[in-house]
C-alpha cells in the first residue's frame, strides 16, 4: 500500500476527491436516499446526507432512549409494519439491535436465515427482494459483504414503483455503516454538546473499516472542526487526507488534545497480505492504554463500535475505566434505530 501523502499531521486537502477514498463502483452511485421534497426514504450512507437530516434523526432518538426505561417498552409507531432482517453477513449484534428497535416501535419483524434460504439455491438477490415485496414488507434492514447492495435494492424498488418500501444499509462491505456512525454521532452529542468545538480521533483499522469512513462523514457534515485517522500507514487508506482528516502515524500525538477516541476493531478476516506484523507489536503501538490516553484532555470519552479485542486494540483498565462510553453506546443504538426506521416509514 502506498505511504505517499502530506507529512504527518498535515492538514486535510480539500473534499473534492472524498469519493475515491475507501472508493469503488458504490461510492460512484447516487445515493436514492431522500425523495423529491427532501425527505428521508432509505438510509443508505451519511455521505452526501444533509447536515439538517442527521441531526433530525439524532434529535428523534433523544426521546426513544428513555423508553427503555418504562415498564412496558413500546409505542405504536410500526403498529402493522413487517420489518425484514436481511443479514446476508453475520453479525448477531446489530441484527439483535435492529430487532429490539423494530418491536419498541410495535412491528412485525421477521429474521431471514439466508444461509437457508434461496439465495443458496441460486435465487438474484432482487428476486429475493421482489418476492418479500409481494409478502409486503415495509422495510428491509440490509447487511451484506458487497458494498452497494443496500443501493441496488433501494434503486430497484424505486425504479419499479416501490418507493413506499424502504431500505436501512446495516453495513455493506467496506462501504458504509450509517447506523454505527449516527449512534457514534448521538453519544459524541449527548457527551459534549457541541460538535463545533471538538477534535475527534479515529485510531486503528480505517482502512478496513465502514464505521470509520460513515463517523467521519458524519462528524465533517455537522461541522466538527478536527478530525483525526490515526494508524499505521497499512492501515490508512491512500489519500484519506480527502474525507477531512489530518493523519497521524504516532498514537500519543494524534490523541494530543482529543474530546473522544474512538477505537475501532482489527478487521482481521477482510485483511489481505501481512499487514500488522503481531497483535501484541500493534497494542504496543495503537492499543490505547492509561498511559497513552493521557495525552487527551482529562473529560475525554473513549468509544468503541464493538466487538473489541481487549489486549490488541484497548487496554482492559480503559475499556471499563471511568471515561470509556462504550455500553452507552449500544443503549443509543437502539434508539437511533428505532428513530430511523420511523423518519423512514413516516415518510412512505
Amino acid at each position: 500500500m502506498s505511504s505517499a501523502g502530506p507529512p504527518q499531521g498535515a492538514a486535510p486537502s480539500g473534499g473534492a476527491a472524498r469519493s475515491a477514498v475507501w472508493g469503488g463502483a458504490a461510492s460512484a452511485m447516487r445515493n436514492p436516499q431522500l425523495d423529491a421534497h427532501g425527505a428521508l426514504t432509505h438510509l443508505l450512507t451519511l455521505e452526501g446526507l444533509p447536515a439538517d437530516v442527521i441531526t433530525g434523526i439524532l434529535d428523534t432518538a433523544e426521546p426513544f432512549v428513555s423508553i427503555a426505561e418504562r415498564e412496558v417498552k413500546k409505542v405504536p409507531l410500526l403498529r402493522g409494519k413487517a420489518v425484514f432482517n436481511l443479514f446476508f453477513e453475520n453479525s448477531t449484534r446489530t441484527r439483535t439491535t435492529f430487532e429490539i428497535a423494530a418491536k419498541r416501535l410495535s412491528a412485525d419483524v421477521i429474521n431471514l436465515n439466508i444461509g437457508a434460504s434461496s439465495t443458496s439455491k441460486g435465487e438474484t438477490l432482487l428476486d429475493t427482494v421482489d418476492n418479500l415485496v409481494a409478502m409486503d414488507a415495509d422495510i428491509f434492514v440490509v447487511r451484506h459483504a458487497q458494498s452497494g447492495a443496500p443501493h441496488l435494492i433501494a434503486q430497484h424498488l424505486n425504479a419499479h414503483g416501490r418507493s413506499h418500501v424502504h431500505v436501512v444499509n446495516a453495513g455493506d462491505g467496506r462501504h458504509a455503516h450509517p447506523t454505527q456512525g449516527l449512534l457514534d454521532l448521538y453519544t459524541i452529542r449527548h457527551y459534549k454538546r457541541d460538535f463545533r468545538n471538538l477534535t475527534v480521533g479515529v485510531v486503528g483499522d480505517v482502512l478496513h473499516s465502514r464505521v470509520a469512513r460513515s463517523l467521519i462523514h458524519g462528524l465533517t457534515t455537522l461541522g466538527t472542526p478536527e478530525v483525526r485517522a490515526i494508524g499505521p500507514k497499512t492501515l490508512l487508506p491512500a489519500q484519506v487526507e480527502a474525507l477531512g482528516v489530518r493523519v497521524f502515524h504516532d498514537m500519543r500525538e494524534g490523541l494530543r488534545g482529543c474530546d473522544a477516541v474512538v477505537m475501532l476493531r482489527l478487521q482481521n478476516e477482510r485483511m489481505k497480505g501481512a499487514l500488522l506484523p503481531s497483535a501484541g507489536e500493534y497494542f504496543k503501538h495503537y492499543g490505547l492504554t492509561e498511559e497513552k490516553l493521557a495525552m487527551a484532555k482529562p473529560d475525554v470519552i473513549v468509544m468503541h463500535p464493538g466487538p473489541m479485542n481487549r489486549g490488541v486494540e484497548i487496554d482492559s483498565a480503559v475499556a471499563d475505566g471511568a471515561r470509556s462510553v462504550i455500553l452507552p453506546q449500544v443503549t443509543f443504538g437502539i434508539a437511533v434505530r428505532m428513530a430511523v426506521m420511523s423518519i423512514i416509514a413516516a415518510n412512505g
